[in-house]
């Protein structure tokens, strides 16, 4: 039962996480108001500055974790995310709130580094699969939350309100991992292991460690540009219907269909069959572009396959690394690439869209899919060849 309550803990963990993305996207006109001078670029920095602060130092900070230990990263980083929250409800100045956001991304990146590290650690092998796809829905679920429950209390109590709101949570997070996360172990340099250029190149050179980063890259590279752009791009009326359902059956079929098929093959196995079926929805949505009804049918079948990608993605990081350092350092490069993919793939993909149409939308997904069949390949030949 404890667990299954830390499990429980480190997902509402990274629920607040993703919110600190979030609860800027659902201010975004308020903000925009506020600081009407930083209105536009200014204000789009305000969202973005989070992710680029993983994208610089996603595996730094997977290393700090390794060496500082999970329990005391995660404790700093949600009392830290409570307290700048607290300071944004009351709107300061521009360069203030800058800085705050800067220390969120800190908090942030912390975060969903310790996330997978800590869950991985505290499950058994039998419900790994289950526990670390649940942890990959924590920002889809965020964002389906935010979007119905924040429109009514922002109308009740203010713009403000969203900001203490997410203090409290954080806080009461920190409550929970405090009572619920064991001693951080004893640290113990492991010898050898050089400077921090130097323990970066050796990340990236693992097929164990950097592999399902690798992978994930060209998972988040695709959906999010989806997720913001097929819904405006799709007629007969069905956008808003694929806006709403996309991240919903992607959140579902990792969670049941996903969980299942973990049970059943490795873990990179199915990131590869995930990418495979991405490519078929992408050739059908290409055939039926325009069509409405047979349009909407495979782009949720391409948010099924990429949900699948999610889980699973997080699952083989847990599989192929044993040790808790492994993983911290797993997860961080996870941090990063996938920072480099959701700050890339919405721009690259509105040029192409826009140059290309459907068949450029295809082949942007078909590449990045067949992409990353490819390296989960490479990297398994790696690892026969390169056993611990």
């Amino acid at each position: 039962m404890r667990a299954v309550l830390t499990v429980l803990a480190l997902w509402a963990a990274g629920l607040g996480a993703a919110a600190q993305f979030g609860k800027i996207s659902v201010l975004y006109q308020t903000l925009q108001t506020t600081y009407a001078a930083h209105a536009g670029v200014g204000i789009g920095l305000m969202v973005s500055i989070v992710g680029i602060v993983g994208l610089i130092f996603g595996t730094t900070a997977g290393l700090l974790v390794a060496k500082v230990g999970p329990r005391r990263a995660i404790l700093s980083a949600l009392a830290l995310g409570a307290v700048v929250s607290l300071i944004q409800s009351s709107f300061p100045s521009y360069p203030l709130m800058m800085l705050t956001r800067v220390l969120e991304g800190v908090s942030h990146l912390t975060i969903v580094v310790v996330g997978p590290t800590a869950i991985a650690g505290v499950t058994s092998a039998r419900h790994q699969g289950l526990a670390m796809t649940l942890w990959s829905s924590f920002f889809g679920v965020t964002y389906a939350a935010l979007a119905y429950f924040a429109p009514g209390l922002i109308a009740l109590h203010g713009p403000g309100a969203l900001f203490q709101l997410h203090g409290v949570w954080m806080l009461l997070c920190f409550a929970a991992m405090f009572a619920l996360l064991p001693p951080d172990p004893q640290h113990r340099p492991t010898p050898g292991q050089g400077n921090l250029l130097a323990q970066h190149a050796a990340i990236y050179a693992s097929p164990y460690i950097a592999a399902p980063a690798m992978g994930f890259v060209c998972y988040t590279v695709t959906y999010v540009a989806v997720l913001t752009l097929l819904p405006a791009a799709v007629t007969l009326g069905w956008g808003p219907f694929i806006g709403v359902f996309m991240p919903l059956v992607s959140i579902t079929v990792s969670l049941t269909l996903g969980v299942w098929l973990l049970s059943k093959i490795p873990a990179f196995r199915l990131v590869q069959a995930g990418f495979a079926v991405a490519m078929f929805a992408s050739l059908g949505l290409w055939a039926t572009w325009g069509q409405g009804a047979p349009e909407a049918a495979f782009a949720l079948l391409l948010a099924a396959a990429l949900g699948v990608v999610q889980g699973a993605s997080f699952a083989s990081l847990a599989q192929i690394n044993p040790s808790a350092e492994d993983r911290a350092r797993g997860a961080g490069a996870i941090a990063q690439l996938g920072n480099l993919g959701t700050t890339t793939g919405t721009p690259l993909l509105a040029l192409i869209l826009a140059q290309a149409g459907a068949t450029g939308f295809a082949l942007f997904l078909i590449g990045f899919s067949a992409l990353g069949i490819a390296i989960h390949a490479w990297q398994a030949r790696r690892r026969l060849n390169l056993p611990r």
